[in-house]
């Protein structure tokens, strides 16, 4: 598998009813260098069988399940796992413009951003 530039975190708890738009609009991105990680923590609804149906439909998806310790554990475990140069946080109930992970690359890139 290529490294990804960007890995986008996505902390998923308890949110089947947005999920399919936010990682549809991950995968609709203009800017493809990415890796998205859905992190199940310890959702109660059907959440943890979408995030591995999703994963089941990309190969840029991985979807991890964790017990629920909350959103910044959640966070703390795709940093743990990501592979990318950069970071995005998203939460699972946003959408993103199909643009915006360009800019912020290219906005990263030109001003030697970490």
């Amino acid at each position: 598998m290529k490294v990804p530039i960007v890995s986008v975190i996505v902390p998923c708890f308890n949110v089947e009813k947005y999920l399919y738009k936010c990682v549809n609009r991950l995968l609709e991105q203009s800017f493809q260098d990415i890796e998205i990680l859905l992190i199940d923590d310890g959702s109660t609804d059907n959440t943890g069988g979408l995030c591995d149906e999703l994963s089941d439909r990309s190969e840029i998806i991985r979807a991890y399940h964790k017990d629920n310790g909350g959103l910044s554990d959640a966070r703390n475990f795709g940093l743990r796992v990501a592979n990318g140069k950069y970071i995005y946080f998203m939460d699972s109930d946003d959408i993103l413009d199909k643009n915006a992970l360009y800019k912020l690359f290219f906005r990263a890139e030109k001003d030697s951003l970490d």
